[in-house]
């Protein structure tokens, strides 16, 4: 199968017409045509519905799509590792929507600069979603916390082991975590992500009952809400890296809470070079609580 073929087809479902794909690959849209037919002729039917405007894939279509990105990707790594020619291609990434996603543009700027032929593609999901995407390929890697259900075909490899940290607005006199949650409004982050679990399960244990004044489903708006004064919370340490307005914080938990995020990718992936670099500038972005491969 020519992997040629194979780049024009995915182009054309990323673009949506034979017209806009002949742009992206630098071919006629008659080459397009040519080269669509003999991929259709090799694995005997027909990939694409060409009775709707802009024609669409079809079911075997859409099967072919996953294999073709598998197949040109993996093409393109060997090529790469075997002619020591610049890294290329497409690389990507998932993510899950938590704070640590704001780790994700800085790392990728500085990935940018150690591979500046390599196309980046962040993709946010859930953590089944992605854990069942980088199984098949369709991401190379994806960042995720801890999580005890990864198959033996994948691997995790943490680059922060974050601390939780109860925060309040500036001026706040300085108390402990539990005496700020027992004192003052709560500002709960109400969520499905495990990260929500975590901070319920301590609470739980403790004598506390927080004076509920809000409940949010995203961290920033938690941090937010705080810094102007509604009450308190519990976040991550990575909430706060970009914030400039002053606020008091104290540890979460006795023993205080540590949330490791990490790095899942397959055992037997082509772009673990190119992970590893990854997982590098992530590590040096979350000093002093970065962890290195």
């Amino acid at each position: 199968m020519d992997t040629r073929q194979l780049k024009t087809f995915i182009a054309i479902a990323e673009h949506g017409t034979f017209t806009k794909a002949a742009e992206a690959v630098g071919l006629t849209p008659s080459a397009v045509s040519q080269q669509i037919q003999a991929l259709e002729l090799e694995v005997r039917g027909e990939l694409f519905d060409r009775s709707t405007r802009p024609i669409t894939l079809n079911s075997h279509g859409l099967q072919m799509l996953e294999a073709a990105r598998t197949l040109v990707r993996g093409a393109d790594d060997i090529i790469d590792a075997i002619s020591g020619r610049a890294v290329s291609g497409t690389f990507t990434i998932g993510s899950v929507r938590s704070s640590a996603l704001s780790l994700l543009p800085l790392s990728i700027v500085a990935l940018k600069a150690d591979y500046p032929d390599l196309r980046i593609k962040l993709q946010v999901a859930n953590t089944d979603e992605l854990m069942s995407d980088v199984m098949s390929g369709r991401l190379d890697c994806a960042m995720v916390a801890e999580y005890s259900g990864i198959p033996s075909a994948l691997r995790w490899h943490p680059f922060i082991n974050e601390p939780l940290l109860v925060i309040a607005p500036r001026g706040t006199p300085q108390m402990s975590g539990l005496d700020m949650l027992s004192t003052m409004p709560y500002v709960r982050f109400n969520s499905r992500f495990k990260l929500a679990q975590i901070i319920e399960t301590e609470l739980a244990k403790t004598s506390v009952v927080p004076n509920l004044i809000a409940e949010i489903d995203t961290i920033a708006s938690v941090v937010s809400c705080v810094v102007h004064g509604l009450g308190v919370s519990v976040v991550p340490w990575i909430a706060l890296r970009d914030i400039t307005v002053p606020i008091v914080s104290a540890p979460f938990g006795e023993p205080q809470i540590l949330r490791p995020i990490g790095l899942l990718q397959r055992r037997a992936g082509t772009r673990a070079a190119i992970i590893d670099r990854l997982h590098e500038h992530l590590s040096r972005l979350s000093a002093p609580y970065g962890i290195e491969r």
